[in-house]
């Protein structure tokens, strides 16, 4: 029987959605039933073999949803394994923060939930979906624009989570 894992994401822009969605398919590929939903939506984690959370940095804080996700769904996610990725300008623009200080507050805001794999990803600053004050601070703070996601590191990152969760690969034919 195939597990069934639940990527749950929350965006601002855009990118962190579109990582969550990369995700859930290199899991298809293990034989894994997998559902991506945002985490804002209201959704049940039962009945589910594990759960990957996604999230945006911005502004050097973790995206609030991922505190009140981990809260309201504490007792399912204890008793399954759970994994991360947050997404940033961290990876490209090392001023914007230290990217293992993010993964610190990313795992303090699961807490007391223990993540089996946390990570980082470069994301994507578009200036078009920038609001005008964002983009002057962009502008002054020399922040580089342009989509930085590296396709082949997150299909990579995923592979490995059936593992890393202790979860039986099948692969598909």
């Amino acid at each position: 029987m195939a597990q069934r894992i639940l990527v749950a994401y929350t965006t601002q822009k855009g990118s962190t959605a579109e990582i969550a969605l990369a995700v859930a398919g290199e899991l298809e590929k293990t034989g894994a039933a997998v559902t991506v939903a945002d985490m804002t939506t209201p959704s049940l984690v039962d009945g589910y073999d594990a759960v990957v959370i996604g999230a945006p940095v911005y502004s050097g804080r973790i995206a609030k949803d991922v505190a009140f996700f981990a809260r309201r769904h504490r007792d399912a996610l204890a008793r399954i394994p759970v994994a991360g990725f947050i997404t940033g300008i961290a990876p490209v623009y090392p001023k914007a923060g230290d990217m293992s200080g993010f993964i610190r507050k990313f795992e303090a805001a699961l807490s007391p939930v223990r993540p089996v794999a946390v990570t980082m990803f470069a994301g994507k600053l578009d200036v078009a979906r920038l609001s005008f004050i964002e983009r002057g601070m962009a502008r002054v703070l020399k922040v580089p624009t342009g989509d930085f996601r590296d396709w082949v590191t997150i299909a990579l990152w995923a592979r490995d989570l059936p593992q890393k969760m202790g979860l039986p690969a099948v692969p598909t034919a």
